[in-house]
């Protein structure tokens, strides 16, 4: 019989420094040793679960000493749920890290002429906690159990579990009890099915068996005072429906429109399927400053309203319009940017593969008044003609706002045949952002860098570049 490999332990390794994307760093003879679960200043003993010729890749399993910087985590399930990896950081020392990120990573990779950023937008200190305006839960039928858990006979993995997806677990569940990514009722309203869920004997989600009737929440809570819930399911079952969005309508008069969806798929994507609205319009409404969006259960919106306020702020300054410019809207999405710039341009031209979404970008501009804006759907190489440009324009400035991939080649080299004078890239991801600058540097130099932090109590960073043509 094959004996199991023991795993290899460093002990009493000095944390350094913070490394990218949550992980920090320790050195061990000479090699680099990525290390999860610590924050500079700490000395663990680690467990190393890869090892090349130069660097390596450990968890910490044993801390010997705390770190000063760090800070008592507010949540009961960090370490656990897989999010909000940076509670125990303190959000000052959470920013200096993702200002000094996006400056490392925007020069190791793309190499390029880089002025001095300027400072990271962070969020306001009453604004850390309770940002998120859209939440998934999900049900089902296992709960992770932590190590204390697990060694109490009386503590059960089996049995109805609300929450979210354990770290690195797909059919484990954390039974979340308060979530502070969201403002309530979002955790009432989840506790609320659970329980009404077990005491009417419905079926939870079971994710290996692909059955059960309680499968997904969507809660999207608004400025504006708007609540969404979108209840998902994973069978047919309209008398047991109807009895639980009677009884959610009944508990929660606050909820504005509330919805249901039947998946009976694999997967939980929601995007080929049609939400049911059983009370309200089946949609809400979100506001940037003065512009109004009407956002349904399967539109994309940026998630942190405050500091999406704070991005697009950002987004505008670097634009620099003068209100004769035409500025074309690149992954326009849902044509949030290219609205909330509207009013210093001339005319807004947006490009979106995503049909739907430029269905409702076309409609927030009804929504807003706006009659110099213009949504189109498919692929800006395809679209972007010089047939297009001679009947919308050419651009004068262009905002590209790419998902976590970046820009295709073929985009960037579309738009170093497009020739705007000014281009302004908004990103989610640093490191593809610096690799597509490397491109666009052909044509294009860099002038204005601001980082905005956009998820608090977590290792993600948006960033916004202005490149001016040569």
């Amino acid at each position: 019989m094959k004996r199991k490999k023991q795993p290899v332990i460093l002990e009493d390794l000095l944390v350094e420094d913070y490394a990218a994307e949550g992980k920090s760093l320790a050195r061990v003879e000479g090699k680099v040793v990525f290390v999860d679960n610590a924050v500079p200043g700490d000395r663990v003993d680690l467990r190393l679960q890869k090892s090349k010729k130069d660097w390596a890749e450990g968890t910490a399993v044993r801390f010997r000493a705390y770190s000063p910087d760090r800070v008592e985590p507010f949540c009961p399930h960090f370490g656990v749920c897989g999010g909000c990896q940076w509670q125990m950081l303190p959000y000052d020392r959470q920013l200096a890290y993702k200002q000094r990120q996006v400056t490392e990573l925007l020069r190791r990779i793309g190499k390029v002429a880089l002025p001095e950023p300027l400072p990271i937008l962070g969020a306001r200190p009453d604004q850390t906690r309770y940002y998120r305006n859209k939440i998934e839960y999900t049900f089902g039928t296992r709960r992770y159990l932590t190590r204390e858990q697990l060694a109490d006979p009386a503590v059960s993995a089996e049995g109805p579990v609300a929450g979210f997806h354990a770290k690195g677990f797909f059919d484990k569940l954390v039974d979340i009890d308060t979530c502070y990514l969201q403002a309530e009722p979002g955790n009432a309203i989840r506790r609320a099915i659970r329980q009404f869920g077990i005491e009417q004997g419905y079926s939870f989600y079971d994710i290996r068996q692909h059955r059960g009737l309680l499968r997904t929440l969507q809660i999207r809570l608004c400025t504006t005072g708007e609540l969404m819930v979108n209840l998902v399911l994973g069978e047919e079952d309209a008398p047991r429906t109807e009895r639980l969005l009677a009884h959610l309508a009944r508990t929660f008069p606050q909820i504005t429109t509330l919805l249901y969806t039947i998946n009976t798929k694999f997967n939980d994507s929601l995007h080929d399927l049609e939400p049911v609205a059983w009370t309200g319009p089946g949609y809400v409404i979100e506001q940037l400053e003065d512009y109004r969006f009407k956002i349904g259960p399967l539109s994309f919106f940026q998630t942190n309203t405050r500091q999406a306020e704070q991005l697009y702020r950002v987004t505008r300054d670097f634009a620099g319009l003068s209100g004769r410019e035409t500025v074309y809207d690149l992954y326009c999405g849902t044509g949030s940017i290219g609205i909330f710039l509207s009013g210093g341009a001339a005319r807004v031209i947006g490009v979106e593969v995503v049909a739907a979404a430029v269905e409702d970008a076309r409609e927030n501009a009804r929504l807003n008044g706006l009659t110099h804006t213009a949504f189109f759907p498919g692929d800006v190489a395809e679209v972007c003609t010089e047939a297009f440009f001679a009947e919308q324009g050419r651009p004068d400035v262009i905002i590209t706002d790419p998902p976590r991939a970046g820009m295709s080649e073929k985009l960037v080299r579309q738009i170093l045949a497009m020739e705007a004078p000014v281009v302004v890239y908004v990103s989610c991801n640093p490191a593809t952002q610096a690799r597509d600058l490397a491109w666009l540097d052909e044509k294009y130099e860099v002038t204005h860098i601001r980082p905005v932090d956009m998820f608090p109590h977590t290792h993600h960073i948006e960033n916004v570049v202005r490149l001016q043509r040569r």
